[in-house]
């Protein structure tokens, strides 16, 4: 069993990363982060160093726990949460982690499309994560 993480490079994404790691070490499962193509598109940016560093923090915490972590990059063709949702089936993931962002009262009517996607289709239970200030 594996917790899957689904990462974009954002404060959002960031916080999904962190708590996925959190999740993972509390129940003894290996990680698997899922980038989008907008991960590796400019490996240079801010956002994307600031997964690396997020990254090796997980990793080392995880591996402290005698755990693993892969990271999967998404197929450029496929949908973001498609390609989640078959990276949490062919896992048989305990659980996928996703990061949400903050809404306006009116944004709040509609949640992101990916993100609703993943919480009605997926066959394991789904933690939507907030950033914090630690993000």
């Amino acid at each position: 069993m594996t917790i899957v993480v689904g990462y974009v490079p954002t404060r959002e994404g960031r916080a999904a990363l962190r708590r996925a790691g959190e999740e993972a070490t509390a129940h003894g499962v290996d990680l698997v982060v899922v980038t989008s193509e907008r991960t590796t598109a400019n490996a240079a940016s801010e956002e994307n160093q600031a997964f690396e560093a997020r990254l090796a923090q997980v990793k080392s915490d995880l591996e402290t726990a005698q755990l693993g972590v892969e990271v999967s990059s998404g197929a450029s063709a496929q949908d973001v949460s498609d390609n989640l949702l078959d990276v949490a089936d062919q896992r048989n993931a305990a659980a996928i982690v996703i990061g949400l962002r903050r809404r306006s009262p009116v944004g709040k009517l509609i949640l992101g499309s990916a993100a609703q996607r993943i919480l009605l289709e997926a066959s394991c239970p789904v933690l939507a994560v907030k950033a914090t200030d630690q993000d």
